[in-house]
């Protein structure tokens, strides 16, 4: 069995200044109040919202009981019982979880059953203790039974039961501490959306293997759903071969591209280094320009120079002899025309002396 974590005897207290206890609930999940050793035999006072806030008294921490059905338990659950837990500097937070008779009887039905309902609560970080089969309405005995300072609940009239509020009598004895709803999670609000979009979950558990009869399932709206499921995988292997298609056609631009600018890099280079070799400033105009200068050189005779020495020639002596069919020497052809013109004329002397 496990034991109560804040109940102690006069003995085991020895002093007014008992240290506390370290919680278990966050190893372990907290236990039932009907399986602890003990029924809170210490000392109790009755304490007032404002002693308990100022962290009194420091021998046991405050006991703060919140209740609920807590089906389908939510963020919206939790975040009540954390203010709960976190109401006083030290407190110690049971929770009441009704039974399914009693939320049939007064609610309606549950999704989960009871034990399932229990276990969930046991497993919240800010529980220390789970209370099963809880009243509906509060009782003297049951508060004088586990020991009860306080009761926190939202400050929102709970009618049921033939009362317009269970916890008014909670409130008028000064026990009653108020806590805030979660606006926009509920236990009914999540119901509601399971019921507005049936066909929807349907037909995601018969794609899981949950069969027609586990549903609650017609024939009929059986092979609906699966027509529709045979739909749908069809719609995404068409959305699937599209967007394949849309990747393999940016590719393809992309590769385009890619090739359309490595051609122009190339014609460019390929255009320069054309005009760079044939252009009016090119290398071939150069080298052909320096080839015509040697063959004329090699063609033209060489011209003697003109203030050469006449070593005591006589004035007397008679001009040499002229040729007119031979190239004057001191006159060399003006242009590779002349030359090619003088060398004519050679050959066809040569021809006629013959």
């Amino acid at each position: 069995m496990v034991g109560c974590q804040e109940c102690r005897t006069e003995e085991e207290m020895g002093s007014i200044y008992t240290p506390k206890v370290s919680r278990k609930t966050l190893t372990a999940p907290a236990p039932f109040a009907d399986e602890t050793s003990c029924q809170c035999q210490a000392p109790h006072e009755k304490l007032t919202i404002a002693q308990a806030r100022l962290g009194t008294p420091v021998d046991r921490p405050v006991r703060v009981y919140a209740d609920g059905i807590f089906d389908l338990f939510h963020s919206g659950h939790a975040r009540a019982l954390m203010q709960a837990k976190t109401l006083f500097p030290n407190s110690y937070l049971l929770v009441g979880v009704c039974s399914d008779d009693l939320t049939h009887k007064f609610k309606g039905f549950t999704v989960m059953n009871e034990t399932e309902r229990y276990e969930a609560l046991r497993h919240c970080r800010y529980v220390d203790e789970v209370i099963r089969d809880a009243p509906w309405t509060l009782t003297p005995e049951f508060l004088e039974k586990h020991k009860i300072d306080f009761v926190a609940h939202d400050d929102i009239p709970y009618s049921s039961a033939g009362s317009d509020d269970v916890y008014k009598h909670i409130k008028e004895a000064g026990m009653f501490v108020p806590t805030q709803r979660t606006e926009g999670i509920s236990t009914s609000d999540i119901i509601t959306r399971i019921v507005r979009d049936y066909d929807v979950y349907a037909r995601r558990n018969l794609q899981r293997g949950y069969t027609a009869k586990e549903l609650n399932v017609s024939f009929i709206n059986e092979k609906k759903y699966r027509f529709q499921n045979q739909v749908d995988k069809m719609k995404e292997k068409v959305k699937n071969v599209e967007e394949k298609s849309k990747e393999f056609v940016y590719k393809v631009e992309e590769k385009s591209h890619d090739l359309i600018q490595k051609w122009e890099e190339k014609s460019r280079e390929f255009i320069g280094n054309f005009l760079e070799l044939f252009g009016p400033d090119g290398a071939w105009k150069q080298m052909f320009q320096e080839r015509s200068g040697r063959m004329l050189q090699a063609l033209s005779p060489r011209q003697s120079p003109t203030n050469s020495p006449t070593r005591g020639r006589s004035p007397s002596r008679s001009p040499s002899p002229t040729f007119p069919w031979l190239p004057n020497k001191t006159s060399p052809p003006s242009s590779p025309k002349a030359a090619s013109a003088s060398i004519s004329s050679m050959s066809e002397g040569d021809e006629d002396e013959k």
